[in-house]
């Protein structure tokens, strides 16, 4: 009896330990839990207007997480095997009060943005800032020419290797076969005249300007098989957007420039080509030499303006004061773009794939948004969308690019300076969907002449360019939740673009 006495003594004090360890460790959870925020309250007070922060700040309020805190304190021992589950939804509760109040800052600030115009830099300002572009280029072009071209004195001499100093075959090996072609082909298309050698150099007459995993290789591949059409000696040149200020990788830091003379370099291989079609008879070549249209693609040039903070130092509250389009303007007014846009949710996800090298999943996914979430919405809290939206420090910080699906933004800046006719705005889900009605709408934007039927059929049959790899397929799509938080942040975005393109599509419904 004693023996039985003290067993089940033993068992009620066992049993009664274990329930105070559980709540003792609960305790702790939750002085854990509340010493953590503490800490990022105080980075919050402590950083004050800084534009840097100890933390992200997120948009949810102290009150909310003491609120769960009590939930959790109140429930009881025969509900804590359902704590996980509890927890995973009251946060999935939490984030979507948070996603909602980040939405409203977006529609306000948007709203805002809508009564504000940005004061573009004069001419005289522009020079000043890049004074060389504009002693290399003129500013009258070839009369009988569509692209901007003209003749540049050769001042070398006849002996001196004139690719030698070109900053893209000496910083990238892929890029010197090309130029060893260039070379030799060279020294046959200077022209001579009264002992002078003279070089045609050229400017593209349009360009594929974005967006990133939009489908800008896919048109870039098949524009090259329109006969009427030549290409830079390499697509993404960045030249506008980064190598003329010395960029390779921005996380890199700032390099020697590429001045603009090894960007014309580029072209070489089309006015050679141009210079062939003039070398027969008069009429024939110059009425052929104006069908030919020269294009260069790179899917930075509609947004990157990152390099700014490093050389433009009279911003107005955080925003750039010159931006690539200005330059571009001040050059060739009257050049023409093309613009691919796609789902921004869908876009994202595709350059996580693409552009993440390692431990890639749907789940570090969803937990890379999260943090590029609080880190726009803490910018919002001071900034406006545009210095958010341009914010270098942030584009640096954020681990997915959740700005470069802000579409309306970086179109509404292009249309301060270039007209509503110079841009082509498309959509990937109609290029795959009908791609031969969009090449028709490329032909004609450009003014380009009908295709053979075989020739329409190899541009219009061949499988698409730079599809998702067969490793980032396995990996499945992203995360409902995900896609429904960023649907919500990309709604306001996709309203203003519809109403700016008055186009209902670019809604994504």
């Amino acid at each position: 009896m004693n023996f039985a006495t003290l067993d089940v003594k033993a068992e009620h004090t066992e049993r009664w330990n274990r329930i105070c360890c559980f709540r003792k460790a609960k305790m702790c959870s939750f002085l854990l839990g509340m010493s953590i925020l503490t800490f990022v309250m105080m980075s919050y007070f402590l950083t004050g207007d800084n534009k840097s922060f100890f933390l992200p700040q997120a948009s949810f309020q102290y009150t909310e997480l003491a609120n769960i805190a009590e939930l959790l304190t109140n429930r009881s021992i025969n509900e804590e095997l359902q704590d996980s589950e509890f927890l995973d939804n009251s946060l999935h509760t939490l984030y979507n009060v948070s996603i909602a109040s980040l939405t409203d800052l977006i529609h306000f600030k948007l709203k805002a943005a809508s009564r504000q115009q940005r004061q573009l830099p004069s001419l005289k300002d522009l020079a000043a800032q890049e004074p060389h572009i504009f002693s290399v280029i003129p500013k009258e072009f070839l009369p009988y020419s569509r692209n901007p071209c003209w003749f540049e004195e050769y001042k070398e001499s006849l002996k001196t290797d004139p690719y030698k100093r070109n900053s893209y075959p000496l910083y990238s090996k892929q890029f010197r076969t090309t130029f060893e072609y260039l070379r030799k082909a060279f020294w046959n298309h200077l022209i001579h005249e009264n002992n002078t050698h003279y070089r045609l150099r050229c400017l593209p007459y349009f360009y594929i300007i974005g967006q990133p995993k939009c489908g800008t290789t896919d048109l870039f591949e098949r524009l090259r098989i329109h006969p009427q059409i030549r290409f830079s000696t390499i697509k993404e040149p960045h030249w506008w957007t980064r190598k003329r200020y010395g960029i390779v990788r921005l996380k890199d830091g700032v390099h020697e420039k590429y001045p603009v003379e090894d960007y014309l370099d580029l072209f070489d291989l089309a006015t050679y080509q141009l210079q062939t079609i003039s070398a027969r008879s008069s009429s024939e070549g110059e009425h052929k030499w104006k069908n030919i249209i020269i294009g260069e693609a790179s899917a930075s040039t509609m947004w990157d303006n990152s390099a700014w903070i490093y050389f433009y130092n009279n911003s107005v509250d955080g925003e750039p004061p010159f931006m690539v389009q200005d330059f571009i303007h001040a050059v060739q007014p009257d050049a023409k773009f093309i613009a691919l846009l796609r789902n921004p949710v869908e876009r994202l996800y595709s350059d996580y794939l693409y552009f993440e090298s390692t431990n890639k999943s749907a789940e570090d996914f969803h937990e890379k948004v999260i943090d590029s979430l609080q880190q726009f919405d803490s910018c919002l809290q001071h900034y406006s969308l545009r210095a958010c939206v341009y914010d270098t420090a942030l584009h640096m910080s954020m681990p997915v690019r959740l700005q470069l699906g802000t579409y309306v933004i970086f179109l509404k800046d292009w249309l301060t300076v270039f007209g509503r006719e110079q841009l082509l705005i498309l959509r990937l889900e109609d290029h795959a969907f009908n791609l031969k009605h969009t090449m028709h709408l490329v032909f004609e934007f450009l003014h380009l002449g009908p295709l053979t039927r075989q020739q329409e059929d190899l541009m219009t049959k061949n499988p698409a360019h730079n599809t998702r790899r067969l490793k980032d397929r396995n990996l499945g799509p992203m995360l409902p939740g995900t896609k429904e938080i960023l649907k919500q942040f990309y709604w306001p975005f996709n309203q203003k673009l519809a109403e700016l393109l008055s186009d209902v599509s670019f809604l994504w419904l």
